[in-house]
């Protein structure tokens, strides 16, 4: 049992620096710090408490290697993130990305076992590797240990979801006939194109025009001559714009909590994901480029009830919201009891506390 005090189990998220990667992680342990959650494994004394990720960002050419053959691991990263891995090892470890696969598997066997593994997106390399592995289940990866997921693991805390509402309380009498419209970028399979741009801005402006209330925010990849297109189009039509901190405090959940319905580029498996977490409906705007996997993705949200396909029109419909990274955190939960039977609690859970790094 855990001593008096005790932070519960420990948990390390680990990240290559990436965004996207960042934000799973980010999403599964705040799903497993949901109160009614912890309140099932906070008996667990952790020890090697961490408040804040750690970045890791291994070198080549140990990058150009599958993570099942790298030779020593952990000199693949500078010397600074070197003393950030040893003993006392996590409960938990959570990662993402291919980048990390290979560590993940280090720290499972210097903790003989004990520090439970999750790795989320397909590192290519055999699932046994790892405690949990979590991908999407476009990569097609299957065994006893995986969780296929339908697009990424997103989530949003209750405490979240109500600071926004109180930040962003004049969007409540603005729902009616309301879109968020959340623009990506570049990436390996998609282009953001001038004649993407195009096509889009025109659609926004009959839209527009029909009485809906637009949303519009970009991401980190968004060309900086999109930005511009789109800010100056906002500006024209009476539509809402963010991107970033010059435009004032960020909205994104607000108006992913008051809008009735989303037009989201094809590029993002997150920003799609985010959507399908609050059931709206997502219309996908298309860009330049495909590939097999975001075909799949795209089709198995549709499949789901969640999306359609962007032709310049909205609806709106229903459909069970996507809570992939819950069912990622009763997973680990589950394995945890396995490992650290629950102890009597005496019927009082008055005393237990969400963890730090929920933030």
């Amino acid at each position: 049992m855990a001593e008096t005090g005790s932070l519960g189990p420990s948990v390390w998220a680990v990240s290559d620096g990436r965004a996207g990667n960042a934000a799973q992680v980010r999403a599964v342990l705040q799903a497993l710090g949901d109160t009614r959650r912890w309140i099932q494994i906070a008996h667990i004394n952790g020890e090697a408490h961490r408040s804040d990720p750690l970045v890791l960002t291994p070198r080549i050419p140990w990058t150009w290697l599958p993570a099942d053959k790298w030779p020593a691991p952990l000199v693949s990263l500078p010397k600074n993130q070197r003393t950030q891995l040893e003993a006392p090892w996590p409960t938990v470890w959570v990662a993402a990305g291919r980048r990390s696969a290979a560590l993940t598997r280090k720290v499972r066997e210097l903790s003989g076992g004990k520090t439970l593994t999750v790795q989320i997106l397909d590192p290519r390399i055999p699932a046994d590797n790892f405690d949990l592995l979590v991908t999407p289940a476009h990569d097609e990866v299957s065994g006893p240990n995986v969780i296929q997921t339908i697009g990424s693991p997103s989530y949003f805390p209750p405490d979240l979801i109500e600071e926004a509402g109180q930040s962003f309380a004049d969007l409540a009498d603005e729902r009616s006939k309301s879109a968020i419209v959340i623009l990506g970028g570049n990436s390996r399979a998609h282009t953001f194109t001038d004649a993407a741009a195009e096509r889009l801005e025109s659609q926004l402006r009959i839209l527009a025009g029909q009485g809906w209330r637009l949303r519009l925010t970009t991401s980190h990849r968004t060309p900086v001559p999109v930005v511009a297109r789109f800010r100056s189009m906002a500006d024209e039509i009476g539509a809402r714009f963010w991107a970033g901190p010059e435009d004032g405090e960020n909205p994104y959940l607000a108006w992913l909590v008051f809008s009735d319905c989303a037009i989201v580029t094809e590029d993002s498996a997150n920003m799609l994901s985010d959507a399908a977490w609050h059931d709206l409906p997502i219309h996908i705007a298309r860009l330049e480029g495909r590939s097999k996997k975001f075909d799949s993705l795209h089709q198995s949200l549709i499949d789901h009830g969640a999306a359609r396909w962007f032709g310049g029109t909205l609806e709106t419909w229903s459909y069970p919201a996507l809570r992939e990274a819950d069912r990622v955190a009763d997973a680990i939960v589950e394995k945890l009891l396995a490992r650290h039977p629950q102890p009597d609690m005496g019927g009082d859970d008055t005393k237990v506390a969400p963890p730090d790094w929920m933030e």
